[in-house]
């Protein structure tokens, strides 16, 4: 049995039920589980002693929304200032330059990103399966994911309704829907775990109310309550899908989404910006859950999400970091700082505390993806750990809150140490991947895809 003893500890957030706070004291591991902590000192000998002095220690963060592969397009120059429904457009024709290869290295790319910003569980909503290259895209994060220790719960995204039949994306980026549900239980069968503790577990994600369409949200909603899978899909993001589906369906997105059976306590939404009261309410009654996206909704010009009435009537709500094409950076903490400072451009009391924006991102994130096993720090639960030296230069002068000033503060730094499932994947501040090869060949490949994009539509993307 391998032990990691903690101690020393400037700060301890544990995001227990109680919001139990205290500096000192001590954090036990044994093998991939928390079996002791509290604000006493423990003699016990160990395997490892992480001296955590100056450090605040949390719940790693868990990000409820992401798009890795776009990590291979962040600000393209044609796309940096456009609204989404002509930034997706244009992004579609280089999209279609995907490969599995491309896959691999841009997954590793923003895993880790996410990582060294205090991520330990991420989803990932990939969507988009060109027909000229591999059906094996899903396959191809999921092994990434494997080879960097993290906990990863991506979504098998679906597109099925192409430009030809109303939608947004070109035909040759969609499938049909049988052959979307053959690939559904392929993977279930090979990487699907619903056990605590699980490294790797799938959701389902139709993309979106103008990409699929409503038969196949209606049977992606019935299949995954049979088979006990959480769903997942983007909703109320924009006025311009809002006006698209009262065009297209006769209903407000979220009356949409409810008739075909998407709300549910297995179903969370990204952005989810323009909902009115009734329609939160509708959320909260049902368990319906969301991923909040500051950046991403900030940078689109989408809107600003009504959190603290999210929060104050119950709904389950995380945070996201969405794809990086529309943030252009994978940084948890960037997006945990982004929730609280958005909400304060709205009247004082829809404010979000920094208290606040860490539980999102912790204890919320674990309840949108169906988990009660990790985004706490209590005995029995899986040792995922995020620590932070409070030390440096962007802190001084703030540590009278230690855990508030990792939101306040702009962190300029790595993690310190990163624990997933009890392996230390980060320690001091080190990663056991070549960053700079990676990023290399990442941007030989964005460079390809980008070229091939150029030269077949005429586009002039740069």
């Amino acid at each position: 049995m391998s032990k990691i003893l903690i101690k020393n500890s400037l700060a301890v957030a544990t995001m227990n039920d109680s919001k139990e706070e205290f500096s000192g004291g001590h954090i036990l591991i044994e093998d991939d589980k928390i079996t002791s902590l509290g604000p006493n000192e423990l003699d016990v000998k160990v395997d490892k002693v992480i001296d955590a002095t100056g450090m605040v220690v949390l719940p790693g963060f868990i990000n409820t929304h992401h798009h890795l592969y776009q990590t291979l397009t962040k600000n393209i120059p044609l796309m940096q200032n456009q609204p989404l429904f002509s930034w997706l457009t244009n992004h579609y024709e280089v999209w279609r330059e995907l490969t599995a290869e491309a896959v691999s290295v841009s997954t590793k790319t923003g895993l880790i990103e996410l990582m060294k910003s205090g991520t330990t569980t991420s989803s990932d909503h990939l969507y988009l399966f060109p027909h000229h290259t591999s059906d094996e895209l899903i396959d191809a994060e999921i092994e990434s994911a494997k080879a960097l220790g993290i906990r990863f719960q991506p979504t098998r995204g679906s597109m099925s309704l192409g430009k030809s039949q109303g939608g947004l994306p070109p035909d040759d980026t969609v499938q049909t829907e049988a052959k979307i549900q053959e690939d559904t239980e392929r993977l279930l069968s090979i990487y699907h775990d619903d056990t605590d503790g699980a490294m790797t577990r799938i959701s389902l994600a139709p993309c979106s109310p103008f990409s699929v369409t409503p038969e196949l949200m209606k049977s992606t909603a019935e299949f995954a309550l049979a088979n006990g899978l959480q769903i997942h899909t983007h909703l109320a993001e924009t006025l311009d899908e809002e006006a698209f589906c009262i065009e297209q369906y006769g209903d407000r997105p979220a009356i949409y989404a409810d008739k075909l059976g998407w709300m549910n306590s297995n179903a969370w939404y990204a952005h989810a910006i323009h909902l009115n009261d009734e329609e939160i309410q509708r959320m909260a009654e049902t368990g319906t859950g969301m991923s909040h996206c500051p950046t991403s909704n900030m940078r689109l010009g989408s809107g600003i999400a009504r959190i603290k009435e999210m929060m104050g009537n119950g709904v389950r709500v995380s945070i996201g970091v969405d794809g990086s094409a529309s943030n252009d950076a994978g940084s948890m903490l960037m997006d945990i700082r982004n929730a609280m400072m958005l909400s304060r451009l709205r009247e004082e009391e829809c404010w979000l505390t920094a208290r606040d924006v860490l539980w999102l991102a912790t204890r919320g994130g674990a309840s949108v993806l169906g988990r009660n096993d990790v985004g706490e720090l209590s005995v029995g639960k899986q040792a995922d750990l995020a620590l932070f030296s409070v030390e440096g230069l962007e802190y001084a002068g703030g540590l009278s809150d230690p855990v508030a000033s990792l939101v306040f503060s702009v962190r300029t730094s790595s993690v310190n140490h990163l624990i997933v499932n009890g392996k230390i994947q980060i320690e001091n501040s080190h990663t056991t991947i070549d960053e700079e090869s990676l990023a290399s060949l990442h941007n030989r490949i964005a460079e390809s895809m980008l070229t091939k994009a150029q030269d077949k539509t005429g586009i002039k993307f740069r």
